[in-house]
């Protein structure tokens, strides 16, 4: 069970999403790597890991967290990838309260987060977004809500 964590406007998931590809220095050379990216709410894109694999890249990304003692609650996670039970693993074992998805999540991946306690976003893009489980952390979001 993850915890309270922080409460986002959620105009930034959109904006967040845009910085991000600017920071995504392989995918502007190659346009085939995932990244995984960690956003403060105020300073926005903090960290950025690219890699083939989207678990990669976000193992890349939690470990420099990790090591830089990073406050797990006090941002959220971004990925240009579909949300993966794994992931929703991955971010609520360290204590990430939020996880944002260019794409779907897994039915599975709903699930975890609702039981855990992770707001899940999916299709996170174009000025769009797709809240899945525990809205309460995101104000003002004109999107849907499944």
């Amino acid at each position: 069970q993850v915890g309270q964590g922080l409460m986002l406007d959620a105009s930034l998931l959109s904006n967040a999403m845009k910085a991000m590809h600017d920071k995504q220095s392989l995918n502007q050379i190659t346009g085939a790597v995932h990244a995984a990216a960690w956003l403060d709410p105020e300073l926005g894109v903090v960290s950025v890991r690219e890699d083939v694999g989207r678990h990669n890249a976000l193992d890349k990304l939690i470990g420099a967290l990790a090591k830089a003692q990073c406050d797990f609650e006090a941002g959220w996670l971004l990925v240009t990838s579909r949300a993966s039970y794994e992931m929703v693993q991955k971010a609520s074992s360290v204590g990430i309260t939020l996880l944002a998805a260019i794409s779907a999540p897994t039915a599975l991946a709903i699930q975890l987060a609702e039981e855990c306690g992770l707001t899940l976003v999916g299709f996170t893009r174009n000025d769009n977004h797709t809240i899945y489980t525990h809205p309460d952390r995101l104000q003002h979001y004109p999107k849907t809500i499944a």
